[in-house]
């Protein structure tokens, strides 16, 4: 098998712009359009880094709990990167299932804002998955988590990435496995 190389540039706006219409349309946007042009004409791909919301929502923005802000957040990735046709690695969709699933999932830190050791992990796998399009499922790091840990944040971001990867976009990038 030939080996391709290839850059993966990932973008990142602060998780409370895209989860307003007004702040995604006037901020993020425009800038997400400029730097994937940039990105795209020094022969990189680029990759939205689809964040999670705040566990407690963002009230003061009439987004009253997660599962709101989660969806805002995620109408405003998924326009952008279906108007300029960049792959999504779906972080905030992992954490939905793992919420889901969970009724304690210790995902963010006692701020409600920023991730745990099992935030950051599940993240990372959710980029491995999106990135070489495959399973993270097996991954001996452990970042010192439990191993019944591991594997269910692994198998979350394994389904959540690879059940839909057309959703994210993610057939395109080179060098994945189809």
């Amino acid at each position: 098998m030939a080996s391709e190389k290839w850059n993966v540039v990932v973008l990142q706006e602060q998780s409370e712009i895209p989860s307003v219409a007004w702040s995604r349309l006037n901020e993020m946007y425009p800038a997400a359009t400029e730097l994937v042009g940039m990105i795209r004409q020094r022969g990189a791909e680029p990759m939205f880094y689809l964040t999670f919301a705040h566990e407690g929502g963002w009230p003061q923005a009439g987004l009253p709990d997660y599962a709101s802000m989660q969806a805002a957040v995620d109408d405003g990735y998924l326009g952008i990167a279906s108007e300029l046709v960049v792959p999504i690695a779906p972080v905030g969709d992992a954490w939905q299932t793992v919420v889901n699933e969970q009724a304690n999932p210790n995902l963010w830190q006692g701020d409600g804002s920023h991730p745990t050791t099992n935030g950051t992990y599940l993240a990372a796998c959710v980029f491995y998955a999106a990135i070489f399009q495959q399973s993270p499922v097996g991954s001996t790091y452990q970042d010192g988590l439990s191993a019944g840990e591991t594997l269910r944040l692994q198998q979350a971001a394994a389904t959540t990435v690879l059940s839909d990867p057309a959703k994210w976009g993610i057939l395109s990038l080179p060098g994945g496995v189809r």
